[in-house]
Formats: structure tokens, sequence, C-alpha cells
């Protein structure tokens, strides 16, 4: 029963949620995939495949990114070391990475009926899935509330 209620709550919570997508210039300032000295940066995107009612609210280490959306991307540029991205609510799936300095990771999220399924992809296919699939989202910054519909 309190898996039950902690589904519906977070199905509730993802529903209030509202991220908003980047704007053309930083979403194309983005795919030129660039690093930056001293931060590893990170790309969740969730490809066209997967169904808009697949709701899935992204976190990094505890703290919200936003929601996810088929064909849309979040970048995450992040301090080495060890990082934990995860969904919500009874959702189990998380991966963990060794964030490493001026590095590119490329994660792919499938979202079925409720539940994250995180796997790394090569740089290359990264890129090309990313350029060719998916448009930017913008990322909650720290402290920062979702804003309600």
């Amino acid at each position: 029963m309190w898996r039950s209620l902690l589904f519906v709550a977070a199905l509730l919570a993802a529903g209030c949620t509202s991220t908003p997508q980047a704007s053309r210039e930083r979403d194309a300032e983005a795919k030129e995939f660039r690093t930056h000295p001293g931060a590893a940066t990170i790309y969740v995107y969730r490809s066209g495949h997967d169904r808009l009612e697949d709701l899935s609210v992204l976190y990094l280490d505890g703290r919200l990114i936003g929601q996810t959306l088929p064909a849309a991307y979040f970048r995450l540029d992040v301090v080495p070391g060890r990082r934990i991205l995860h969904g919500t609510g009874f959702d189990a799936g998380s991966i963990v990475l060794d964030a490493r300095p001026s590095q590119l990771y490329f994660i792919e999220l499938r979202v079925t009926e409720g539940q994250s399924n995180f796997t790394p992809v090569s740089a290359l296919a990264g890129r090309q899935r990313v350029s060719s699939c998916c448009a930017m989202l913008e990322n909650w910054a720290p402290g920062q509330r979702p804003l309600l519909r």
C-alpha cells in the first residue's frame, strides 16, 4: 500500500514540475559538446521512442534537475567525483558515475511504466543521438522551485 501511495505522490509531484525548453542558441551551444576545465559534463537524453505518458523526474545526487521528456536532453556540468543519477518516487532506477574533469558522459534514459533505466553510451553514439533526436531542457538551479502549472 505504501508503494502505491508513494507512486501516486511521485506522479503528482512530477505533474507539477514544468521544465522549460532551452533557447535555440543554448541548445546549439550544448551540441558543440565542449567541456570545461575542472568539470565533467553529463548528457542525459531520452530518445523519441519513449512514450510521453511515462513520466520521470531526474535527480543528480539528490538534487532536482527537472522532468524528463521524450526527444529531450539535459546537459549537466558537474564537479568531478562520484555522481548518482536517479528517478523519483518508488523508481529504483539509478546509475553511478565516476566523473572525471574535462570528460563527456552520455547516458540514455528509458522510462517504462514509471521505471527509469539508465544506460551509458559511447561518446560517438551519444553525440550523434543527442544531435539528431533531442531538444535541450533547462536544468533547475539549486534551491529553485519547480513552476506550478
